[in-house]
Parts: C-alpha cells; sequence; structure tokens
C-alpha cells in the first residue's frame, strides 16, 4: 500500500470533532453546515458536530421583529438590498438540498430559550437532531419559535421528553450555563458566525465552501491519525 493511499484509509476511520459557534437564526450557518456535510461526504471523513452558543441579537425582544426591517436596521441597508441577499442566498440553500421560505412577513426571534434547550438536548443526546430541526422550523417552515408549545413540539420530534423541554423553557434553570458558554467563545475571539473549530485546532469562520472544508477536515484527519 503506497504512503498515499495508506493515509487515505487512515483518515476515513478518523472522526474529527467539529465545534460550531452559531445561531438559529444564522442563515449562513446552515449554508456552512451543509457545505461541511458535503466535504464529509466527499472525503469519507466523519466528524462528531458539537454546536456552541452565540447570539446575533441578545437584546431582540422576545416577541421579534420582522427580517427585513431588522437587517435594514442593524446594516443601514435599504429595503431593496435586504431583499436581494435573500434573493441570492435560496439558490445556494436549494444546491445544499435547505429551503429559505422568506417572505415578506419572516421574523427573527431572540433565541437564548432556544440555546438552553439545545444545552439540554445534548445531555440527551440529540443537540444535533435538535439543532437542524430548529433550522427547519425557521427558516423552511417559518414557525415562530419566541412560543414555547412550538419550540416543545420541535423537541419532541427529535426524540426529546416533551415535559422535561417545557421545563426547561419555562424553568430558565440552564440560563446560567448558557450564559457562560457564550462568554466562554466571545473571550475567544468569536465575534460571527458561523465559527467553526477542527479538532480543537483549526478556526475557521464564516461559509467557506465545501472544497475548502473537504482541505481542513482532511488535515485534521491527518493529524488524528498521527497523534
Amino acid at each position: 500500500m503506497d504512503t498515499q493511499r495508506k493515509m487515505t484509509t487512515e483518515q476515513s476511520k478518523t472522526t474529527v470533532v467539529v465545534t460550531i459557534v452559531s445561531d438559529v437564526m444564522c442563515p449562513w450557518c446552515v449554508i456552512g453546515y451543509r457545505q461541511l456535510e458535503q466535504a464529509m461526504i466527499d472525503t469519507g471523513i466523519d466528524a462528531h458536530i458539537r454546536w456552541e452558543p452565540f447570539e446575533l441579537n441578545s437584546d431582540m425582544p422576545v416577541t421579534g421583529q420582522n427580517t427585513s426591517e431588522h437587517i435594514q436596521q442593524k446594516y443601514g441597508s435599504t429595503p431593496e438590498q435586504s431583499e436581494q441577499s435573500r434573493v441570492q442566498m435560496k439558490p445556494l440553500g436549494e444546491n445544499l438540498g435547505f429551503a429559505f421560505n422568506w417572505t415578506p412577513e419572516s421574523r427573527m426571534w431572540n433565541t437564548f430559550i432556544t440555546h438552553q434547550l439545545l444545552e439540554f438536548a445534548l445531555t440527551e443526546g440529540k443537540q444535533h437532531a435538535l439543532k437542524i430541526a430548529l433550522f427547519e422550523a425557521h427558516f423552511t417552515d417559518q414557525r415562530d419559535l419566541s412560543q414555547a408549545n412550538v419550540l416543545v413540539d420541535i423537541a419532541f420530534s427529535v426524540g426529546l421528553d416533551a415535559g422535561k423541554a417545557k421545563h426547561i423553557i419555562e424553568s430558565g434553570e440552564l440560563g446560567a450555563i448558557t450564559r457562560e458558554k457564550q462568554q466562554f467563545w466571545q473571550a475567544r475571539g468569536i465575534s460571527s458566525v458561523p465559527s467553526m473549530i477542527f479538532g480543537g485546532k483549526y478556526l475557521v469562520t464564516g461559509a467557506q465552501g465545501v472544497a475548502a472544508y473537504s482541505d481542513i477536515l482532511q488535515r485534521a484527519a491527518s493529524d488524528a491519525a498521527t497523534a
């Protein structure tokens, strides 16, 4: 077996830990993850995904805000520019098997509770499934993530106990650890999402594309195989 083939075989047996700091409201987090997913298929390298909390709009009211209005206020864009950015993202999502179904009435939500629910899901081995379900609920199905019954329904759909999920939402008992994790990443310079850390070593910010993720997966897998 030649060296290159041996390295490829060793990499295929290696699972790379990928930590993704993200927010459910972030469309580029969806695109970045889907690109990473395709890179995993292309390279044959498995990744263990762990999601970490980041709030794009921690001061947003629980009732949320119209998406277009929010983008215009936050970034100083015109209504036409705001709409054009979403129009451009839709085919990116479609090419990766994800549907962004924005409408003029689409809203963004305060995600502090969703991050607490994700923290609970982590202890139950359901964090990844819940994160993906929340992305789909928000961007594809346009569900109201400010409503506890909606969040409980989404949690239940991925196999979480509905009663426990409701308790987490109503009690806020995971609020402190969620804030602690957010501050941990902010203290380490994370100021935009998605931010992905491969093998605890390589930091990549933004949705970088399938080729870039393939390269970084191969490097991280090679490091793990020779460690």
